[in-house]
């Protein structure tokens, strides 16, 4: 579950979008290159999402209450899928530039300066965004992975810019930048697709990953036998959350001490195999013809 001290990474990129959209807009103001403009707003959008992110992560770290009594993980998602759509924004707005510029194109000025400023603006947001990819994977955070890719999404918007500033410099053909522009737009709208749709996923309860699942029978299997049976496995993730719910089938016979007992090292294995995760167990007899009737979701009506 997301901590208050993941906040911290939110603020570095909130630092990091205040640096660049200064040295962007320094870039595009010596240069005139309508590609720098355009990344330069990018930083601003990147600002905004930094906000969107810091919110949804403080909300995320708030305990459970009686409202919401699994907690308020899935928070996280909705900075994800803003994230998402901001840089949908941001393709759309390079493009609309871009376009502009392409009609009218215009000489470039001061462009070793300019191009200077603008590769120490992206090795800015390529650092910071390794730091948030690192800290989002290693605590589970999908909002900071969410603002790692959109600072990448800049990155590569920055590369491509760079690059056709420079061939306009090489070459003196003046649409090669507006035309770069357009590619970059076109590259990055694949990013905040991808976001948007990884929102959704966790939004609408998705299992676990494959990897964790795997975890997940491999201690089932160590307890499975003729006298223990398992059904009704069911996974979803929220935010850096885990949920998992099973039944135990077990001979009626079993007292009510040793049940609890496999039930009690059962969830202890499996927290231990997967981190940061609630596991709900619920016992039943193997000769009770109605243990196995609620193996689906919605148990028939009688």
């Amino acid at each position: 579950m997301a901590t208050p001290n993941l906040t911290r990474y939110a603020w570095l990129s909130i630092a990091a979008a205040l640096a660049t959209i200064g040295m962007k807009t320094a870039a595009w103001w010596l240069t005139g290159s309508v590609g720098m403009l355009s990344d330069a707003a990018e930083s601003i959008v990147n600002l905004v999402a930094a906000f969107t992110a810091l919110w949804m992560l403080t909300l995320a770290a708030k305990p459970a209450d009686e409202e919401h009594a699994y907690g308020y993980s899935k928070a996280e998602y909705f900075a994800s899928g803003a994230e998402g759509a901001l840089i949908l924004v941001a393709a759309l707005a390079i493009a609309w530039a871009a376009v502009q510029r392409l009609m009218q194109p215009r000489p470039l000025e001061a462009l070793g300066f300019g191009l200077g400023v603008s590769v120490a603006a992206s090795l800015v947001n390529f650092v910071v965004a390794r730091l948030l990819f690192d800290a989002g994977k290693k605590h589970g955070s999908i909002a900071l992975e969410a603002d790692a890719q959109h600072l990448m999404t800049d990155v590569w918007t920055s590369g491509g810019v760079v690059a056709g500033v420079g061939l306009v410099a090489l070459t003196g053909w003046h649409r090669l930048d507006p035309l770069v522009a357009i590619g970059v737009a076109i590259n990055i709208v694949w990013s905040g697709v991808k976001l948007i749709r990884r929102s959704f996923r966790g939004l609408l309860d998705a299992a676990w990953v494959p990897a964790e699942q795997q975890l997940l029978r491999e201690v089932l299997a160590k307890h499975a036998g003729p006298d223990v049976e398992f059904h009704a496995v069911r996974t979803r993730q929220a935010g850096a959350r885990r949920f998992v719910s099973l039944h135990v089938l077990v001979p009626g016979q079993w007292d009510v001490a040793r049940g609890h007992q496999l039930l009690e090292d059962i969830e202890r294995e499996i927290r231990a195999a997967v981190p940061n995760v609630h596991v709900l167990t619920h016992l039943e007899p193997l000769e009770d013809p109605r243990s196995f009737e609620d193996e689906e979701l919605d148990r028939p009506e009688a």
